[in-house]
């Protein structure tokens, strides 16, 4: 049976009364009653270590530590690295936020925000937690090799995540557009999975290397990234990539451009 809203266990981390209110009202109306709140971060990690939620659900600035600081323990900690993580916040400038869309955020809420986006970003949570069966039409997908390049390990290990999920189970891993250069020519893959920002070689370089020099050019490649440069992510387009999708990125939106992307060929 499918996993539905009211099914989902939620943690609340907010140092505010009146915001947890806000928060527990919008996901009562959703259905959602199985909700714990706590007001700090160290709070939170104690009452994983007996209770795991489906989903926690924090804030930014919280009293002793941040919503960044939170979710990277979470991800560090095998018991909790595959725990839905939302953000809740008005920060909005890049430097703040990129590190939690990094570590795999299934959704950012800005405040105030709308019970709808409450909604969608549930919809994302059931996505991860319980994903729709990838029909890939006469591809497998336990066969299907995957190249993943990040240079953030906790970004990787969060789309290898939600792309297990789906039903893959192949996975070669690159920190940088060179290191996944060199792999390419000693190696076959059916699907490359890569950012933009990194060291050594972006993603736009490798996209532009792949197309025009590889012997693998017309594999598809999906770049999950967030970078907000229009330009930049033009070029990326005129590159070649094959699809571009945002951090945090809905997983509904990658099985629909891995079936999309496998049915063309």
């Amino acid at each position: 049976m499918a996993l539905k809203l009211p099914d989902l266990t939620v943690l609340l981390v907010e140092p505010s009364t009146t915001q947890q209110k806000i928060v527990t009202n919008y996901l009562n109306n959703l259905g959602i009653h199985q909700i714990t709140s706590v007001l700090s971060g160290q709070e939170a990690l104690v009452l994983m270590e007996d209770y795991e939620p489906d989903l926690v659900i924090s804030t930014l600035y919280l009293p002793d530590m941040t919503g960044t600081d939170l979710v990277h323990q979470m991800r560090e900690n095998d018991r909790f690295s595959n725990i839905a993580f939302m953000l809740i916040s008005s920060e909005t400038r890049f430097r703040y936020l990129d590190p939690i869309r990094q570590a795999g955020a299934i959704a950012i809420l800005p405040k105030p925000f709308t019970q709808d986006a409450l909604r969608i970003a549930l919809g994302s949570t059931l996505e991860f937690l319980d994903p729709e069966s990838l029909d890939l039409g006469r591809y497998d997908p336990e066969n299907l090799s995957v190249l993943i390049v990040d240079d953030s390990p906790l970004a990787r290990k969060y789309i290898k995540k939600t792309l297990t999920n789906m039903g893959l189970e192949i996975f070669t891993e690159a920190d940088n557009g060179k290191e996944a250069m060199d792999l390419l020519d000693s190696n076959f893959f059916d699907l490359i999975v890569t950012d933009y920002n990194m060291p050594e070689m972006d993603g736009e370089a490798l996209v532009s290397h792949i197309r025009a020099n590889s012997n693998q050019s017309s594999i598809p490649i999906i770049m999950v990234t967030s970078e907000e440069n229009e330009n930049r992510l033009a070029a990326v387009q005129q590159a070649g990539v094959s699809a571009i999708c945002d951090k945090p990125f809905e997983p509904g939106n990658i099985r629909t451009l891995l079936q999309q992307l496998f049915s063309e060929e």
